[in-house]
Order: C-alpha cells, then sequence, then structure tokens
C-alpha cells in the first residue's frame, strides 16, 4: 500500500480510500465487518462515510462501522471521515451546517461510531446562507475539545473552498484540509477551477464515483445489468458515452488491467489527488481494486486517455479563454 499526507495535514492516509455507503442497504453487517478487515489487512487505513448512508435517517452505516470498532478493536488504526449536512430528521433544523445541526449530529455520529473522536469531519455540502464564522466556530470548539481532529468539504465549487479557507485563515485556525468532489474520465469538471483552488489552499482531493457509477468498471463486456442501478440516467449516460467507452475497454485490454483499475490508477496520477474512494459491495471487489496501485502509465498511455476522454481543456480561464 502506498501512503501520502491529506492536503498540508501531517495525517498520513492509503491511497485507496475504503467507501462504505453500501454497508447496510446492500452489504449485510457481517459482510461489512470483513471488507474492513480486509481493507486493514491490504494496508486501506483511511475510511469514508456519513451520517445520511443507509438513507434512513438512523445512520445505520455508522452503526455498522461503530460495531466493528467494538468488536474489533481497532479504532486507532483507522482514519475516520464522516460526513454532517444531510437530513436526519423531520424538524426545520435537522439539517445544513448550522452549529446546532453540527453540535448534534456530531454527538450522534460519535456514539454510532463508538469512538470519541472523528479524524475528519467533512461538510458534505455547501450552505450559502450560513456564515462562515458560525462554522468555523462550532469547529473550532469540537477540535477544542478533542472531538474532530481534522475538517473537509464535499462538493464545493472553487470559490467556495477559497471562502472558507479565507474566512478559517482570518480566524487563525486550520481551516480544510481536504475537499471529496466527484471525479472520473468522464466528469472532469473539477479540473477547472477545484483542483487549483485544492492545490493553492493545500487540500487534498478525493474523488467520489470514481468509475463513474460502474460506467468505467467494465460495463460493455458485462452487459447491461453491470450499470450500477441501470436506472434511467446511467442508461442515458451510457448510451451518450458508449463509443467512449467502448474505446476504453479496448485500450484497457491492450494495457492488460482491467478497466475499473485503469480507471483508478488514472485518478492516482493526477496531481492534487489523495486517493479515490472505492465502494466494494463485496471483499473480493476490494481485493481486485488493489490492483490499481501496481499500475504506472507511460505519458502516450495518459495522452490516450485524454484523446478518449477529453477534459475541460485545462484550468480556468485559459481552458475557455486566452
Amino acid at each position: 500500500m502506498e501512503y501520502t499526507y491529506l492536503g498540508r495535514s501531517g495525517l498520513k492516509v492509503s491511497r485507496l480510500v475504503l467507501g462504505t455507503m453500501n454497508f447496510g442497504p446492500v452489504t449485510t453487517e457481517e459482510d461489512s465487518h470483513q471488507i474492513m478487515d480486509q481493507a486493514l489487512e491490504s494496508g486501506i487505513n483511511f475510511f469514508d462515510t456519513a451520517n445520511v448512508y443507509g438513507w434512513d435517517k438512523k445512520g445505520t452505516t455508522e452503526s455498522i462501522i461503530g460495531n466493528w470498532f467494538a468488536a474489533s478493536g481497532r479504532r486507532e488504526d483507522v482514519v475516520l471521515a464522516t460526513k454532517v449536512y444531510g437530513s436526519m430528521g423531520d424538524g426545520p433544523n435537522s439539517e445544513g451546517l448550522s452549529a446546532k445541526h453540527i453540535r448534534r449530529q456530531v454527538e450522534a455520529s460519535l456514539k454510532r461510531l463508538q469512538t470519541d473522536y472523528i479524524d475528519l469531519y467533512q461538510f458534505h455540502h455547501v450552505q450559502r446562507n450560513t456564515p462562515w464564522d458560525e462554522i468555523w466556530q462550532a469547529m473550532e470548539i469540537l477540535v477544542q475539545q478533542g472531538k474532530v481532529l481534522y475538517v473537509g468539504s464535499s462538493n464545493f465549487a472553487g470559490w467556495h473552498i477559497a471562502q472558507a479557507s479565507e474566512a478559517a485563515a482570518s480566524r487563525h485556525f486550520l481551516g480544510l484540509v481536504s475537499e471529496q468532489s466527484i471525479y472520473n474520465l468522464l466528469n472532469r469538471n473539477v479540473e477547472l477551477e477545484v483542483l487549483p483552488a485544492a492545490r493553492n489552499y493545500g487540500l487534498g482531493v478525493i474523488p467520489w464515483s470514481p468509475l463513474a457509477g460502474g460506467l468505467l468498471g467494465g460495463v460493455l463486456a458485462k452487459g447491461k445489468g453491470a450499470v450500477r442501478g441501470a436506472d434511467d440516467y446511467r442508461q442515458g449516460l451510457l448510451a451518450q458515452n458508449r463509443e467512449k467507452i467502448k474505446a476504453f475497454e479496448a485500450f484497457s485490454k491492450e494495457l492488460g488491467h482491467h478497466p475499473a483499475n485503469v480507471g483508478l490508477a488514472w485518478l492516482l496520477a493526477q496531481d492534487g489527488v489523495t486517493g479515490p474512494i472505492v465502494g466494494p459491495r463485496t471483499v473480493e471487489q476490494l481485493t481486485a481494486s488493489l490492483d490499481a496501485l501496481k499500475i504506472r502509465f507511460k505519458k502516450a498511455d495518459l495522452a490516450k486517455l485524454d484523446e478518449i476522454f477529453p477534459g475541460p481543456g485545462g484550468p480556468a480561464p485559459e481552458a475557455y479563454a486566452w
């Protein structure tokens, strides 16, 4: 396993991140525990979750992880990341980034996770009508109490990263150390402003949906049912990008690697990327993804992938101006 620092922090994390969104809704608790066992055995020490995972407003996924911590005694081996923002109740203050909601949710997450601290507490989305002074004051208290060590963002635009970082700096607070964004060969929008902002402010980038919901996982070779969820949206994306995906699968075959691992390895080769999130449903899927760490691209390989999946043309404004 390879390790890197999380942004400008002194925290070392694995270059593959274990995503846990399937724990509960798709993967049983017993199988989820086996996946976490295997992850640590494979050297993956960075586990990502969220209070809303489980999608029942009960924090089911966090509870599964907490039960595993209690049974395994391996909490200290894990860099634990969770999130706050989404709705966890029916009241008017049951979502967002108000100080009230942050305080209630961190306590609830700690209880479910059966731990007394969270390594990386992430804002799951930006809330434009909550002032940053309120948000950062709430986080400063949690850091002072030892309940949170580092703070990250997710689904932020580049200017949100700048806004949050400048507000934190004015308070002499460390601020954001990571940004979790959708990023894959089919969706390279973050290259315009999010990646440049993250690099400038010292944030590590954690790509979610690295395989575009299964579209980059050898979907054509597997057949229609391989598209995760097989919903109209993903089927539409498949139809729209069929020729690109066909060329990608053929090129992956030339390289001698599974398309999923080529997609992950491409992300690992991007400047500023800490590590993509892999969301296995089984132990076998987890172990298969480890091969991505062995792939080393030549310049010609990266150029070919750019040819198949053209990005936005570089950072803004050069991507669309002189």
